[in-house]
């Protein structure tokens, strides 16, 4: 994917609807001809001015503020001018029609901050840390994009990848001199710099794991069997009324979905129908659909009663394997006790009372942990899922290069390995990427961003 030269692009930069203020962002070569037909005269560079805009008749559609930012200095690279109208919406469609009578055509989602990547003006990381301070949906996660759009993430990255370019070009050296290959691939240097590495992979793993937690939070399902307290569980987690709640089983026919914030972790949380045989149809569906959700899950919290002291094992056996399991021992308060959680047992387990809130910030706890989230702190970055699958694939070629050189002594495959970890790497940052990768990065951006 590449900005097609000498095109133009507007849309409208401000949400859909009515707003006090909208804006409106042209970018391209035919940025100062359109505001000489629009405004009159181009603005001065980066000098708000207040100007009438107007149609092809000559007639005032608006009068607004208007922003110019010449190239090369302007979030894409190229000519930019911002036009900030009253926030009606079809206002604001008249004024984009206009900019495109003038040569201009509308925006691709994302195609701002696409041609701010191309242009060399963001990185790869730091045009989609736009679209995700947008989308942060905590003050944690915000902060993290903050930190990844000012270039600290990518900071990270490129470090990593100049250890593995620095201890590639040491092992080459190897390779050029092989009468003294054994004695260079058995020094502690080479050893020094190989743990070096791998410590380093380690950190950025970590760190990277954090930030993909804070952006794409988790998704957790609450199961059990009819009347264990799963809806009066997920009140009491939303904080308010979000499902309903009655003494007759089979209540929650459908997913009833809340979004909560457990100390900056986005917790995306799914009340289901409960487990069990049932003739009615619209029960059977709802089972079916709770089926569908745990095979997704992040996380299941499995809800059982207190007070019926049969055995789990059943109701295990209908969780997908490999999700991971919280069993929470729903209404303490009616068996009299302690909330909390259990001695250390093959699943963990946490008594609670949905009713009361005892032992709730206990499970709160337990699900961080579950998931391997701690709170943010100095330094956490944003991070997407194709990061840590670039990270992991740089990792696993670094991993199989210092198998070859303990096993074989082959410091040419080492060598190879670390050219395969290099491109992996910089994929991240967009240094290496196929057009493909980027269509679907900015595709996902809003219109007009």
């Amino acid at each position: 994917m590449s900005a097609t030269p000498g095109t133009t692009i507007v849309a409208r930069a401000t949400p859909a609807g009515r707003g006090g203020v909208g804006i409106v962002r042209v970018s391209g070569p035919r940025v100062r001809a359109i505001a000489d037909a629009v405004l009159g005269s181009c603005p001065q560079p980066r000098v708000a001015t207040l100007r009438d805009f107007r149609d092809a008749a000559g007639q005032t559609l608006d009068t607004g503020l208007a922003l110019y930012f010449p190239c090369p200095h302007s979030f894409t690279g190229e000519d930019v001018l911002e036009l900030q109208a009253h926030g009606g919406p079809v206002l604001l469609d008249m004024l984009v029609e206009r900019i495109v009578e003038l040569g201009a055509r509308p925006a691709r989602p994302g195609e701002f901050s696409e041609r701010a990547f191309l242009n060399d003006k963001l990185d790869l990381i730091q045009a989609e840390a736009v679209a995700d301070l947008i989308d942060a949906g905590s003050r944690a996660a915000t902060r993290a994009a903050q930190r990844s759009l000012a270039g600290e993430f990518s900071a990270a990255i490129l470090g990593l990848n100049e250890q593995v370019t620095a201890l590639r070009i040491y092992v080459e050296a190897a390779i050029d001199f092989p009468e003294e290959e054994i004695d260079f691939l058995a020094t502690e240097e080479l050893r020094r710099r190989l743990k070096g590495v791998a410590d380093e992979f380690t950190r950025i793993e970590t760190v990277a794991r954090q930030g993909r937690l804070l952006r794409d939070g988790i998704h957790v399902v609450l199961a059990g069997r009819p009347n264990s307290g799963k809806s009066s569980l997920l009140n009491r987690l939303a904080g308010y009324e979000a499902a309903i709640v009655t003494d007759q089983p089979g209540t929650t026919r459908d997913l009833v979905r809340e979004q909560l914030d457990i100390d900056g972790l986005p917790v995306h949380i799914v009340d289901t129908a409960g487990l069990r045989e049932t003739s009615d149809v619209i029960e059977q569906e709802g089972v079916r659909r709770t089926r569908g959700q745990l095979a997704v899950a992040d996380l299941a919290l499995l809800v059982v009663d207190a007070s019926d002291s049969g055995p789990m094992e059943e109701l295990l056996a209908e969780l997908p394997a490999g999700v991971p399991v919280i069993v929470v021992r729903n209404k303490i308060d009616m068996t009299g006790e302690s909330p909390g959680l259990a001695a250390p047992m093959e699943l963990p387990l946490v008594r609670l009372s949905a009713r009361t809130g005892a032992g709730l910030d206990e499970l709160r706890t337990l699900i961080k942990a579950r998931v391997g989230y701690s709170e943010p702190v100095e330094g956490t970055m944003i991070a997407r899922q194709r990061h840590l699958d670039s990270i992991r694939r740089a990792r696993q070629h670094f991993d199989a290069g210092c198998e070859q050189l303990k096993l074989n002594r082959a410091g040419e495959l080492l060598a190879e390995e670390l050219r395969a970890a290099q491109l992996a790497l910089a994929e991240i940052t967009g240094e290496f990427t196929s057009d493909d990768l980027l269509g679907e990065i900015f595709g996902r951006f809003c219109i007009g961003k």
